[in-house]
C-alpha cells in the first residue's frame, strides 16, 4: 500500500525519503500483526501533524481550547445543578468527542502519535516540541476566549467555578498532586491509543465517554481541562482565585501530564513497537 498522496512531503532540509516505507514491502511473520499495522497508521496520518506552518499549528490548538471549553461549560452546568461531580464527568465528555470528530489537537494528545512519528524516523524532535509548544499555547488562548464568554453569559455558574478551581489550586504541590497529574497524562495518552486502534466512530466515543469519566471523575489533574475552570473563575473575579496562583500549579501539573503520557504509556509502546519503528527508519536510510 502507497503511502496516502495528501500526506505532506518535508522539504530537503528536513529529511530525504528516497526508499519506500516498511508497509510498501513484503515483511517476515513477526511485522504483519495487527499492532504493526495500527502503528503504520499512526506513522503515516500523524506525520503531517508535524509539518503544519505555524498558522495551522496555533489555530488547531486554539480550536481545541474552544472544543475542550464546551465541555466545561456542560461540567459547570451539571455541577450546578445536580452537584454530582460524577454526572458532570460525563457531561465533559462533549469536550473529548468534539476534539476528536472535529480533528483538532489538545496539548496532552500530543505524546504517543509525535513520539512515533519521530522514532520512526518520519520527523525530528525539534518537530515535537514546536508541536507541543504551538498547541498548548493555543489550548490556552482558545480556553482563556471561552471561558471569559462563559463567566460573562452564565454568572450563575461563577460560585461552581470557584468551587472546583479551589479545590485543585489549594492543593501543595507535593507527589500526590503530581501523581494525580501523572495519572491524567497517562488517561489522556490511552485514549489516543484506543482512538487510533480502531475506525469506529461509535468505538472512538465509547473511549471519550470512558476516559473523560476516568480523568473527572476521580480528580485527576489535567492542565488544559483544570486551566479552563480555573479561567473562568479568573474571569469572574471568584476570591482567591487568580493568575499568580495557578501559573506553579500549572507548571507542576503540566510536568506531571508529559511525564504519564510519556513514561506510562508511550515508551511502552516504543519498546513494543520497536522492531517495526527500526523498518520504518531503515527504510528511510
Amino acid at each position: 500500500m502507497a503511502k496516502p498522496d495528501d500526506v505532506h512531503e518535508p522539504d530537503a532540509t528536513t529529511s530525504d525519503h528516497d526508499e519506500s516505507a516498511p508497509h510498501e514491502r513484503e515483511d517476515e511473520p513477526a511485522t504483519t500483526e495487527e499492532k504493526d499495522e495500527a502503528l503504520d497508521r499512526v506513522v503515516l496520518e500523524g506525520r503531517p501533524r508535524l509539518y503544519r506552518s505555524t498558522a495551522d499549528l496555533l489555530a488547531t490548538g486554539t480550536v481545541a481550547g474552544i472544543e475542550v471549553g464546551v465541555g466545561v461549560l456542560a461540567l459547570l452546568v451539571v455541577v450546578h445543578e445536580t452537584d454530582s461531580v460524577l454526572l458532570g464527568a460525563l457531561a465533559f465528555s462533549v469536550g473529548f468527542i468534539a476534539l476528536r470528530l472535529g480533528h483538532s489537537e489538545l496539548f496532552t494528545e500530543s505524546f504517543h502519535v509525535p513520539v512515533m512519528v519521530v522514532v520512526a524516523g518520519e520527523a525530528r524532535w525539534t518537530h515535537m516540541l514546536r508541536l507541543w509548544g504551538g498547541t498548548l499555547l493555543g489550548n490556552l488562548v482558545g480556553g482563556w476566549v471561552l471561558a471569559w464568554l462563559v463567566a460573562v453569559a452564565l454568572p450563575d455558574l461563577h460560585a461552581t467555578a470557584g468551587e472546583l478551581t479551589h479545590e485543585f489550586l489549594d492543593r501543595p504541590l507535593d507527589l500526590e498532586t503530581f501523581a494525580l497529574a501523572v495519572l491524567a497524562g497517562a488517561a489522556i495518552t490511552l485514549l489516543t491509543r484506543m482512538q487510533n486502534g480502531t475506525d469506529d466512530d461509535v468505538a472512538r466515543v465509547v473511549a471519550a465517554v470512558a476516559i473523560a469519566f476516568v480523568i473527572v471523575g476521580t480528580g485527576l489533574l489535567h492542565s488544559v481541562l483544570d486551566t479552563i475552570i480555573t479561567f473562568v473563575a479568573v474571569h469572574a473575579g471568584e476570591p482567591g482565585v487568580s493568575l499568580s496562583a495557578w501559573l506553579p500549579w500549572f507548571g507542576w501539573v503540566v510536568l506531571g501530564n508529559v511525564v504519564g503520557g510519556l513514561v506510562l504509556t508511550t515508551l511502552l509502546r516504543v519498546v513494543r513497537s520497536r522492531e517495526r519503528l527500526m523498518q520504518w527508519r531503515h527504510a528511510d536510510t
